[in-house]
């Protein structure tokens, strides 16, 4: 990973290099299997907790990784410690899901770093991953992605006083954080820029989610996002085998008998690791 500037104190710039310069290191070679998922905003299991209409889908996939040998990354926002305070509370409603990072973390396949809606959780969780390219090719580099993202990083505490007194009550009534950057185009442009300029910089990939929009690196981007797990018709991720890139999907689907099964769709790739 090439650094080749000096930023300013504010820069997200730098409070990407400063993420990534504690990063925990893996090597990425052809026999890699990993698979990214971000933003699964796990809450209590009340009227507000996000990721309970896609929990089905999610034990699902999270049941596949398991089985195929998958090394599971998650990039932040795993829990939504902005609309609740306990994360005790949290680990009881979805104890399934936290057993089975138990038994991926007994086989040392389980890497989760913090976003900044489980800021509160940074000293138990990193900050950044690197996969360390050992066949030549460009590094990957993961992180949430609320770095690029000012009002979320430097005044996350802020932020996180008016969604939890503010905007959580309006949601009920269908009224938006309008500074979510998973909510707000032109805040996500302006964020995913910054991200794509960090890599043009750095010439390596680098991963993130926080804007829940998923995409794969194509046209000389090298930024890509795992998307989240609280969209309303599925769950996205990205894999990586064979040194190549996969968007999956996971939604419901109907077979002719009429009965419905989780269903893996591959919405983009692969992308060769170049």
């Amino acid at each position: 990973m090439k650094n080749k500037k000096k930023y300013s104190l504010f820069s997200c710039q730098m409070r990407i290099d400063k993420a990534l310069s504690e990063a925990v290191h893996l090597p990425l070679n052809s026999c890699s299997r990993y698979i990214i998922i971000s933003d699964c905003h796990r809450g209590e299991g009340g009227a507000n907790d996000n990721f309970l209409k896609n929990q089905h889908l999610y034990m699902a996939a999270l049941d596949y990784y398991i089985a195929h040998g998958f090394t599971y990354f998650e990039l932040g926002d795993g829990e939504e410690l902005w609309e609740n305070r306990h994360f005790s509370r949290i680990e009881e409603s979805h104890h399934d899901v936290y057993c089975r990072f138990g038994i991926l973390q007994k086989r040392c396949r389980l890497y989760r770093i913090f976003g900044n809606h489980n800021m509160e959780m940074k000293g138990t969780l990193g900050e950044a991953i690197v996969l360390d390219n050992c066949e030549g090719g460009r590094d990957i580099c993961m992180i949430h992605g609320h770095q690029a993202d000012f009002f979320n990083s430097v005044f996350w505490k802020l932020s996180r006083f008016l969604v939890r007194y503010f905007w959580k009550p309006l949601e009920r009534f269908g009224v938006s954080d309008p500074t979510s950057a998973a909510r707000n185009y032109k805040k996500t442009m302006k964020y995913e820029k910054c991200l794509e300029n960090w890599t043009k910089e750095h010439d390596c990939y680098l991963a993130a989610g926080h804007s829940h929009r998923p995409r794969l690196p194509a046209d000389g981007s090298l930024y890509l996002n795992a998307g989240s797990c609280v969209h309303l018709y599925g769950i996205t991720g990205i894999e990586i085998t064979d040194m190549q890139f996969v968007l999956v999907k996971w939604k419901m689907a109907t077979r002719p008998d009429m009965s419905l099964y989780v269903e893996r769709e591959v919405l983009m790739g692969p992308v060769s690791i170049t």
